[in-house]
């Protein structure tokens, strides 16, 4: 077979796929364009987000059998036409489940111990106790909006902390344990007092949390979102964040990255951005939980191991 690889990825998967005898090319510098006079001669493409597989691209893919993405968002893949066109289409959110979860464990630690506030004051010569004075964590009620395999990393990592972990998952049931107690999406609204997002960018994920659904809530919330950015509307957290509704949020993504998660997609900085850049009570890193050096690795092993043993 004959494989392209749009981005750059582990090693690993050329490096497998070559050892079954198939011809991988490294397309990175191609364009759009370039690689729709060329893509109908290859069985395979591997990618992460630089080129949108919608079905325009793909209609030029005459001989292609399978996409793969190392990680978790198919966003990017026109799935109704790869399963009408019998192309395969895999993921691996088991690699970067673990980091992710650490990741947005790490973030509100840090903002619960004001540790980013604290840190930066200290450098400075500011020694302050008092104003510095944290909140714990044990004890607190934490709502996962979306249990796949994300949300279910991070309920048991919760494990050990003292807390009590509820979820709320439109498309899956049953799935309570000793992690997680499954629960309504108004039980989420009544009891959370730390909310966790954990669901893919679909049509009806897009802008799911906005100033409606924030007032829901019963309580104060602290607000994870280490999912997708378009799922979240950034004023709304700011107004939660002045009316105090919201105590503090953790924001890995935002609604103004780009496609490909590499940079912010805005010429000048939006007021509602630029609020959170400035307040003490929102911890923020660039759509980088679950891209870890071993979570890399760990997407691209489960990838190729699913592409290998389907085409076997």
């Amino acid at each position: 077979m004959k494989i392209a690889i749009l981005d750059k990825v582990h090693p690993l998967i050329e490096d497998q796929l070559s050892k079954k005898g198939w011809q991988c090319d490294n397309l990175f510098e191609a364009s759009r364009e370039e690689l729709k006079q060329s893509i109908h001669s290859y069985h395979g493409i591997v990618l992460r987000s630089r080129i949108k597989m919608d079905q325009d691209f793909l209609k030029e893919a005459k001989s292609l059998r399978f996409i793969g993405r190392p990680g978790a968002g198919l966003e990017n893949v026109d799935l109704d036409y790869c399963e009408a066109n019998r192309i395969k289409v895999f993921r691996s959110p088991e690699g970067n489940r673990d980091a992710l979860a650490e990741h947005a464990i790490g973030m509100l630690l840090s903002l619960f111990n004001k540790l980013k506030k604290a840190d930066s004051e200290v450098r400075k010569g500011v020694w302050l106790r008092e104003v510095n004075r944290g909140v714990e964590l044990m004890g607190k009620t934490i709502g996962i909006i979306g249990y796949g395999y994300m949300g279910r990393a991070f309920s048991q990592r919760l494990q050990g902390f003292g807390v009590k972990v509820i979820a709320y998952d439109k498309y899956l049931q049953g799935f309570g344990d000793e992690n997680v107690k499954e629960v309504s999406l108004q039980t989420i609204f009544d009891e959370a007092e730390v909310v966790s997002l954990h669901t893919p960018l679909t049509q009806e994920t897009i802008g799911m949390v906005n100033s409606a659904f924030l007032k829901e809530f019963k309580k104060p919330i602290y607000f994870i979102n280490t999912a997708r950015g378009l799922s979240v509307v950034t004023k709304a957290i700011v107004d939660g964040i002045k009316a105090q509704s919201i105590l503090g949020a953790c924001l890995d993504v935002s609604e103004y990255e780009s496609s490909t998660f590499t940079k912010l997609e805005t010429e000048s900085l939006p007021e509602d951005l630029a609020y959170l850049y400035g307040s003490d009570k929102v911890v923020l890193t660039p759509h980088i939980a679950g891209w870890t050096h071993e979570a890399k690795f760990k997407m691209a092993d489960y990838l190729v191991k699913k592409i290998v043993e389907e085409f076997n």
